[in-house]
């Protein structure tokens, strides 16, 4: 089963890192991340830019396109994983795993439906 890691911290927190405490968290990412592609179990993984690039659009008739995300929250979606597991408690084991090489913000966990053209979702 698939499932998503979505990363949420405070944007201006993580911002505000020098490039040597970046590249520190990226290292220490990168032991979780390269043992479960060892594993075959790690999927898409991506950095989202700053919300300041970002756009919402609103399903509104007629369609409203706004700056920035939507969501009024403190901690902002800065990227996802997609990882293969057994079950969920598997999935939060790796949340956790890659929760110790950057602490703070929070990891939500879902599994994901993937929509095939023409078939069904699996």
């Amino acid at each position: 089963m698939l499932y998503a890691i979505l990363c949420y911290h405070d944007e201006d927190f993580v911002g505000s890192w020098t490039k040597e405490q970046d590249e520190a968290v990226m290292k220490k990412l990168a032991v979780v991340q390269e043992k479960l592609t060892r594993q075959g179990r790690l999927g898409p993984v991506a950095r989202l830019l700053p919300t300041t690039a970002a756009a919402t659009l609103r399903k509104e008739d007629p369609p409203l396109v706004l700056d920035g995300p939507y969501a009024e929250t403190k901690e902002q979606l800065l990227g996802f994983y997609i990882v293969d597991c057994k079950n969920l408690d598997d999935a939060l084991d790796v949340a956790s795993e890659l929760g110790a090489a950057n602490p703070g913000g929070a990891y939500e966990v879902r599994p994901v439906g993937v929509f095939r053209p023409g078939g069904n979702l699996t």
